[in-house]
């Protein structure tokens, strides 16, 4: 089959032709044609949408009437036109600034946009040209990347002769097409930086852009377009919008040293707190006005939280290593009072230091959180059968404290049965039973089948020891009954610092 058009009929030909007219209306670039009096003759939905006008006010109006500008940018773009309409030949503005008035839908005002013009002359009937027509690019968003990336001052100037290339229209496409591309890799570079980025641009500080880190900071929630009021009120009453008012008033930048910010994730969330070292930049134009402020941090809430946790833990070992040394002085000073012979003080005080020892080897398997109950008791008992005691009560938890408490009191009653009581012979035996209610745990320890017990005649160190190591700040007692069956000892303890699983 010949599919050459030429072998077509006319009428047919005719039928294949396409509307241009449709086809400038979807041409997914904005374009725009005027006359020789700069009054709009078309527009297509492309450059109706990103200048937020509709094209029935726009069709008739002069280009300057409907966006006035009377200084250099004005004049640069008049000047476009007109050379065109002069020469015949295309002309184009590889960037000018040119400020849009806003719709009174997003709060009315003037914003400073970017565009890359390419103007080509179109001729009327008679071969004169009678109409100009316009491709523009909104590259404000690129401009705003340079802007993070050079500084103020811009990127160097073109190598001579790219210019030259930009007046033909021939190579507009191309040059829109790198633009493009730039503009891609920078927002690519700034999309996936890892710290956290955006931009607010305006004095209402309206967000423009932000990056993944910053979306995941704010958890996600939809931002661009809006003021930062709108879209995080919660910072407002924390003083960040203040201190960005600042940031563009004095024209220097902010640092922020782990600060607390408080951020709902999602709308409906409760706040939660984060740390976070920052940035506020101001964005300065060429000509020295603020446009706007750039953020840049990263959030530091780990380090933070690890920093915080560190200076605990070393507080915290300060204060136990104090406390077990005021517990060895009491040791000694004790032991020596109640046995001043040499040696005996000796095997003495070395049975204490290993018991205290024996309950801080308990505490460090759990990294100082705490010790069992039942573990405490076992350090003492588990050396004799396991016949000679029996322990009987559910799993409570001490705190650190508690537990180097009772060792010592459970040292020294094993200790005391093992001399004078029930596993001083081979049919004795201890029971120790307990149980916990309202927090407050009820320990009693009984001898039984031992020797006959008779009260001391006077009160020794390790009786003290047991009576007075869970008073003061633990607020718990012991009390020991000489009956004549066996020593019983009945401890009270409440527990302030773990929970009890009884």
């Amino acid at each position: 089959m010949d599919a050459s058009i030429e072998n077509l009929p006319a009428p047919r030909i005719a039928e294949l032709q396409p509307d241009f007219a449709a086809l400038f209306r979807v041409l997914p670039s904005p374009y725009m044609i005027i006359d020789r009096d700069f009054r709009y003759v078309e527009v297509n939905a492309a450059y109706c949408a990103v200048l937020e006008r509709r094209r029935e006010d726009l069709i008739g109006r002069n280009l300057f009437e409907a966006f006035p500008d009377a200084g250099e940018s004005g004049r640069r773009l008049r000047a476009s036109f007109q050379r065109v309409l002069d020469t015949g030949r295309p002309d184009s503005l590889p960037l000018i600034p040119y400020a849009i008035e806003r719709p009174a839908s997003r709060g009315g005002g003037f914003e400073m946009r970017y565009w890359s013009a390419a103007h080509v002359p179109l001729p009327g009937p008679d071969g004169q040209v009678a109409f100009v027509v316009q491709n523009t690019v909104d590259v404000t968003e690129l401009q705003q990347l340079k802007a993070m990336a050079f500084g103020p001052g811009g990127p160097p100037p073109p190598a001579p002769g790219e210019s030259d290339l930009l007046q033909r229209a021939r190579e507009v496409e191309a040059a829109n097409l790198s633009l493009m591309r730039e503009t891609q890799d920078l927002r690519d570079l700034f999309m996936q930086a890892p710290g956290f980025m955006a931009v607010l641009a305006g004095q209402e500080l309206r967000f423009a852009l932000v990056n993944n880190a910053y979306q995941q900071l704010i958890g996600h929630r939809q931002v661009i377009g809006r003021t930062i009021d709108e879209a995080l009120p919660e910072v407002r009453e924390q003083g960040f919008v203040e201190l960005l008012h600042g940031v563009m008033d004095r024209r220097e930048p902010y640092i922020g040293k782990a600060l607390s910010v408080k951020l709902r994730r999602t709308e409906d969330a409760p706040l939660e707190e984060r740390f976070v070292d920052f940035i506020y930049q101001p964005l300065l134009l060429p000509d020295g006005t603020v446009s706007g402020v750039f953020v840049e941090g990263s959030d530091v809430t780990d380090r933070v939280l690890a920093e915080r946790q560190q200076k605990l833990l070393v507080d915290e070992l300060n204060h136990r290593v104090k406390n077990s040394l005021a517990t060895v002085q009491a040791i000694a000073s004790q032991t020596l009072r109640s046995t001043p012979e040499p040696r005996a003080f000796r095997d003495a005080f070395e049975a204490r230091l290993i018991a205290l020892s024996a309950t801080h080897d308990l505490l460090t398997a759990t990294s100082w959180r705490g010790a069992e109950l039942r573990d405490v008791l076992l350090v003492e008992l588990r050396p004799y059968a396991p016949n000679r005691y029996v322990l009987e009560g559910g799993d409570v938890d001490l705190a650190p404290s508690e537990a180097l408490a009772l060792g010592l009191v459970v040292h020294e009653l094993a200790t005391n049965a093992a001399k004078y009581g029930a596993l001083s012979e081979g049919e004795g035996c201890v029971e120790a039973r307990w149980s916990v209610e309202d927090g407050r745990l009820s320990l009693v320890w009984r001898e039984r089948g031992g020797p006959p017990v008779a009260p001391p005649t006077r009160v020794g160190f390790g009786s003290r020891l047991i009576e007075r190591s869970l008073a003061g700040n633990l607020g718990g007692s012991a009390r020991l009954d000489f009956a004549p069956g066996g020593l019983i000892c009945h401890i009270e303890l409440p527990l302030a610092g773990a929970a009890a699983r009884s």
